[in-house]
């Protein structure tokens, strides 16, 4: 196995696990929205804070998990045109995809850390910093960015003829 591929190996483990933390946030998400329900409904007394907390968990969720949701081609294609032409141009069509992904993952990364570290404000009800959730917009585009490197690399192997 050569470099490439370790390091290949390398960023899809840590997608994996970045997106498998993400999925712990589901927990006290569930909990507290339960929680929040039945203490609305049942006793009239609703937990303050709940949206803005609901809101931060899945935004963490969401943003953790995109790279892998890439990575595990789980996002939705829509391939009606695509389908029907040859490989080849199927592929170059990719490529050019990819590189248009990769420009505007890689601005929002960009952009998401300049955001993100000159943030100050914080939330209305909790007085939760809003900076950490910033920046990772840009930790997600980051990822994102680099699981689009290996798509990248991938094709080009391809479209070259270096791989099946």
């Amino acid at each position: 196995m050569g470099w490439l591929e370790k390091i290949k190996k390398m960023i899809q483990t840590v997608n994996r696990f970045i997106a498998g933390v993400s999925g712990f946030f589901l927990i006290p998400l569930m909990i507290i929205t339960a929680v929040d329900v039945i203490g609305r409904d049942l006793f009239n007394y609703p937990i303050p804070g709940t949206v803005e907390l609901s809101q931060y968990m899945l935004a963490v969720f969401i943003l953790l998990g995109f790279a892998y949701a890439h990575q595990v081609k789980a996002h939705v294609a829509v391939s009606i045109i695509t389908s029907r032409l040859p490989h080849h141009a199927q592929l170059i069509l990719y490529v050019i995809s990819t590189l248009i992904g990769l420009f505007i993952f890689s601005i929002l990364a960009w952009q998401g850390w300049v955001v993100g570290i000159e943030e100050k404000t914080v939330s209305d009800m909790l007085r939760v910093p809003q900076y950490p959730f910033r920046l990772l917009v840009a930790l997600a585009a980051f990822l994102i960015c680099l699981e689009l490197l290996i798509d990248l690399g991938d094709s080009l192997k391809k479209l070259v003829g270096r791989s099946p």
